[in-house]
Parts: structure tokens; C-alpha cells; sequence
């Protein structure tokens, strides 16, 4: 369970990232106890894959500050993010298609430990059993040596999963990780995650459309609007707060009639 008087996992000041006139991040200020299990939602051009990958060093942001357990990390690429400590998953599925569950796992081992150059052993026999130690985490034991491109598409975002938790993050940021989702599904990875979460005391924060999902699982909620943080809270602080009902649940619900 997160302390919201506990150590900052993330932090961001002041974070901005413009493309022309567009202000996609504008000025976001986010804060992220340890143990967190933190959702961003936001209308469709919010500004939560941005923020995303300003914070993953995937895109480099224009001014602001981005803390990592208290650390400075702005501008660091994301490798080096990673090795201290920050894993993400991505909207589209990335996986060696052409691998098995297992030997997919086995090559996110090999480049944490930095052994994809080792040479004198076969890759095949480097942690075997760690990599399926993630798969059981993950409920993908059974289908270890299933070539993951004729897995269906829950089964590879489980297989996903296990690839960021084989870097061993303190902090895992999963970009819409229910997309292509059938409702059933969608609950029972998230609830994945955050047993996942609860057992390793893992921080998340995720990105994610189905606010059924968002509000059964988030401990915390950020809400994005324009590019800015509008509001934070629980979830049910959050599903009572008057202007998030305005530029969001209200948006959303017109949408579906």
C-alpha cells in the first residue's frame, strides 16, 4: 500500500513538451509515493502518452524537471533509465515475434545482465529458470515454448509484462496495457499487475481507457485535460470532482449515446 507521506518514486516539475502551436505536456507537476498504484487518464489527445515518454526518455521534453528516487534523471535515454530502476511497456505489443514465451524472456535477461555479448555459452542455457520463474508470474508457464507471434493478443501483453519485470523495475509504467482487450481480459491483467505489484512492492502507473478498469484497480488517479494535471486524487475523489465530469466522464459518457 503506497504512503502518501512515503519516498517519491517519481516526480516531475514544471514538465513541458510543445510540438508548434500544440502545448501536448504544459507544465505537468506529478508526484508518485512508493508503492503507488497511480492511473492517468485523460480525453484522447490529453497528453498521457507525451508525458509517457518525456518521462521514459523516450522524447526529450522542452523544459521542467523529472525525479527518480529523488534523483534528477531529465534527459537521461532510456537504457540508462532503466538500469536504475524504470521500465515501460508500450500501446502496440513489442516482442521478438519469431521466439518463444520462453526464449523472449531469456533475451530480456541476457540485456539486463548484460550477457547479449556473451559468447562462450549458448544464450539458450542462461537463465532458464529465472525466465520461467516470470512466465508462472504471469501465468504464461504452460506456454513457454510457444512461438509468442501465434499467441493471442492477451497473451502476448502477459508475455509483455513478464519482459519489463525480467529488468527488475522499482518503477513500471504500462502505456494503455489493456488495448485490444476484451472487458474480461482487460480486468484480469490489471488485476495481474497489481498483485504483481503488491507482492514485489512494485510502483505503477499506467494509462488507460476503461474507466471501469481504472477505477476497480488505480489507488490513486491523475487526471490529464489540454496537457495539464486538472486533477488528483482517489478514485472516488476523483469520480466526484465537478470538472473532470466536465471535460472527461461527461465527455465520455455523451460520446456512448
Amino acid at each position: 500500500m503506497a504512503d502518501p507521506d512515503g519516498p517519491l518514486v517519481l516526480q516531475t516539475v514544471g514538465l513541458r513538451k510543445h510540438f508548434g502551436g500544440v502545448r501536448a505536456v504544459n507544465g505537468v507537476d506529478l508526484t508518485v509515493p512508493e508503492g503507488d498504484l497511480r492511473a492517468i487518464i485523460g480525453p484522447n489527445g490529453a497528453g498521457k502518452t507525451t508525458l509517457f515518454n518525456l518521462i521514459t526518455g523516450d522524447l526529450p521534453h522542452d523544459s521542467g524537471q523529472i525525479f527518480f528516487r529523488g534523483a534528477e534523471v531529465s534527459g537521461l535515454p532510456p537504457q540508462a533509465l532503466c538500469r536504475r530502476g524504470l521500465a515501460r511497456t508500450f500501446q502496440v505489443t513489442s516482442i521478438f515475434r519469431r521466439l518463444t514465451a520462453l526464449e523472449n524472456v531469456q533475451t530480456a535477461l541476457l540485456t539486463h545482465h548484460r550477457r547479449h555479448h556473451d559468447i562462450f555459452r549458448p544464450a539458450r542455457r542462461l537463465y532458464r529458470d529465472e525466465a520461467m520463474i516470470l512466465l508462472d508470474r504471469v501465468g504464461l508457464a504452460a506456454q513457454a515454448a510457444k512461438p509468442s507471434g501465434i499467441m493471442s493478443h492477451g497473451d502476448q501483453r502477459r508475455l509483455e509484462l513478464a519482459l519489463a519485470l525480467a529488468s527488475e523495475p522499482q518503477l513500471l509504467m504500462l502505456d494503455e496495457p489493456t488495448a485490444g482487450m476484451a472487458p474480461r481480459e482487460r480486468h484480469e491483467i490489471m488485476a495481474l499487475a497489481a498483485g504483481i505489484a503488491a507482492d514485489a512492492r512494485l510502483t505503477i502507473v499506467f494509462t488507460e481507457h476503461d474507466m471501469d478498469v481504472v477505477f476497480a484497480v488505480a489507488r490513486h488517479i491523475s487526471v490529464l485535460h489540454q496537457g495539464g494535471v486538472i486533477a488528483e486524487g482517489t478514485p472516488l475523489e476523483v469520480r466526484g470532482d465537478p470538472e473532470v465530469q466536465r471535460v472527461y466522464l461527461g465527455h465520455r459518457s455523451k460520446a456512448a449515446h
